[in-house]
């Protein structure tokens, strides 16, 4: 008799056991996700936190996540904010478990070569939490771009081309932390701050004069030779004349031609007006761009244009009698594919 109401109790302790924990181990999430992964923005509340899980589909029944989250303290006034990776099939506690504390599924920043600030504030905000609008509220703190090392003219400079992982609720602020970071490591490599001292040109007059080269072809083998122009014209203390600087000047990005009035824009960024470069990028220059800038081709060259043909290439020309038949050329070439 003692022994059958010992195992009693122990079965009536072993139910009331299960039936108080096992919400705990309940397959709540579905076999099947739409989508594994679940974003929970900054600031949410335990409710908003649920409702975004059930409204996405990521758990079929909410009392039992609740009562899981509430025995796991999962449940809190801010709940940890990011973007996380769900496995079909997953119990209330291994759902609460990775929300609480698991890894979050970083997200892929691409960075290609936007031309204004504000087209990098819009590429970006498709990736991570802050929107454009917050994104070009940090991009016009002047405290915050001065603790960096740069202005709003020159903050273009920090972004090197490239794809970058990110954490989806990464702030502004840590944004461009991180370009700061990934700035300094690309100049460090392949003795990119010797070549450009040796130019005489700091990292960002190097970039700048690079967006400059990435407007004006986009063959790469050329890119170095037309560094090589820009670089003479500034040691001979030349105009740049540039027109892609005008072109950025007047924003008047879809115009099929430079034409006079663009040249006599009055911008510190127009180089048919001010010498020397522009106060900092017209455009985000790549990599290659860059890297032409530092290894410019050495050449007498001062004059290019482009050829007219179809090509994408330039005539170049160390005199003006002779860039004055290269144009001659190009005229010419454009009347033959009747462009002109």
């Amino acid at each position: 008799m003692i022994i059958g109401g010992v195992l009693l109790a122990v079965l009536a302790v072993g139910i009331a056991f299960l039936l108080e924990y096992a919400h705990y181990f309940k397959k709540n999430v579905p076999e099947e996700l739409p989508d594994r992964y679940v974003y929970i923005p900054t600031g949410s509340s335990f409710g908003q936190v649920v409702q975004i899980l059930h409204e996405g589909g990521f758990i079929r029944d909410t009392s039992s996540f609740i009562r899981t989250a509430r025995k796991m303290r999962y449940a809190r006034a801010r709940m940890r904010a990011g973007r996380f990776e769900i496995q079909p099939g997953w119990r209330n506690y291994e759902l609460v478990r990775h929300l609480r504390g698991g890894k979050q599924a970083p997200v892929h920043v691409v960075l290609t070569n936007e031309r204004l600030l504000e087209d990098v504030a819009a590429k970006v905000a498709r990736f991570i939490e802050p929107d454009s609008a917050a994104l070009m509220a940090a991009f016009t703190n002047d405290s915050l771009l001065a603790s960096l090392g740069v202005t709003r003219e020159t903050l273009m400079t920090l972004f090197i081309p490239n794809t970058y992982e990110f954490f989806w609720n990464t702030s502004p602020e840590g944004f461009l932390k991180r370009m700061k970071k990934e700035h300094d490591r690309f100049w460090h490599k392949n003795d990119r701050l010797a070549k450009a001292e040796k130019l005489g040109l700091t990292p960002a007059e190097v970039y700048t004069l690079a967006s400059i080269v990435e407007k004006e072809t986009l063959r790469e083998d050329e890119k170095p030779r037309i560094a090589g122009v820009y670089l003479n014209r500034l040691r001979r203390g030349m105009l740049l004349q540039a027109d892609p600087t005008v072109v950025f000047a007047t924003r008047d990005f879809d115009t099929p031609r430079v034409l006079e009035r663009h040249l006599k824009f009055d911008s510190p960024y127009n180089t048919y007006l001010y010498p020397g470069l522009p106060p900092g990028p017209i455009a985000m220059a790549s990599i290659s761009s860059i890297d032409a800038v530092l290894n410019a081709e050495n050449h007498d060259y001062i004059f290019f244009c482009a050829r007219g043909d179809g090509s994408g290439y330039h005539e170049f020309a160390r005199t003006l009698a002779g860039h004055n038949r290269n144009v001659a050329r190009y005229r010419q070439n454009l009347r033959k594919r009747n462009l002109r």
